[in-house]
């Protein structure tokens, strides 16, 4: 009973939304706004629903958090660019601070952007991530390029200077430049920042940021974030198969 109920619902609400859909074109303004504040609030949900459901279903599987990872690894986590679809997948001459789903934003000090940024299915037999990130650079009159990703709340809790953090990464370049990985974690009023260099020699590659080395405060950490900063990008196409995030402790000495 209980799913013919739920069937009745779900056909009751579909003729509700394609009804309104039908006489929009009539309606007065008043009417036509408030049903567009219901619609946006529905599409939202929509959004959600179909950012799971897509990439769950999809080859390699959506969603997935799937990767190797060190030993005594207490947190990982892959961002949502590489986990699964982004209701917008791209933008076409990015301005600085163009926002791609809600975790990575690019930023550039260009005067005419000529730069592409775009999500793309993985389909390879040796993908993990289930989506990738393609950044088509043309002409690049700026003097820094970076994608920056804010992390969780989960990455700094519990974060102490006796971790690890790594960060691993396929990457896919049309000819050879220069990629940095920064680190940055918000402590009080002040920023730790800690930079590596990306070995660019193989397409699997992973940079790792030992906090023994910081002036980390582990009693006042805030938030942190990742920087992906492309030395010289100009004519050139840079395709992150895959990115994720590894922290765990040190080995006892």
């Amino acid at each position: 009973m209980g799913r013919i109920l739920d069937r009745l619902n779900k056909a009751g609400a579909l003729r509700r939304w394609t009804a309104r859909a039908d006489s929009a074109e009539s309606l007065g303004d008043t009417a036509l706004r408030q049903m567009r504040a219901e619609a946006r609030q529905l599409r939202r949900q929509l959004d959600r629903l179909l950012h799971v459901a897509e990439g769950r279903l999809a080859l390699p599987r959506a969603g997935s958090t799937a990767f190797p990872r060190p030993h005594d690894t207490d947190w990982a986590w892959r961002p949502e660019v590489w986990r699964g679809p982004l209701p917008r997948p791209g933008i076409v001459a990015a301005p600085s601070k163009s926002r791609l789903g809600d975790e990575a934003t690019l930023f550039h000090d260009c005067t005419q952007s000529e730069l592409t940024l775009r999500q793309m299915r993985n389909r390879r037999d040796d993908d993990l991530a289930p989506f990738g990130l393609r950044l088509d650079v043309f002409r690049f009159d700026g003097t820094f390029l970076s994608l920056v990703i804010d992390l969780p709340p989960e990455a700094t809790t519990g974060l102490t200077r006796n971790h690890l953090l790594r960060v691993a990464t396929v990457i896919d370049v049309e000819k050879p430049l220069e990629i940095f990985a920064r680190l940055n974690v918000k402590h009080g009023p002040n920023t730790e920042q800690l930079v590596r260099e990306f070995s660019l020699e193989t397409r699997e590659t992973m940079v790792e940021f030992d906090l023994a080395y910081s002036g980390l405060d582990e009693n006042r950490v805030e938030r942190a974030w990742l920087d992906l900063i492309f030395e010289a990008p100009e004519m050139n196409q840079v395709m992150l198969r895959d990115l994720n995030m590894a922290r765990y402790r040190r080995a006892a000495l």
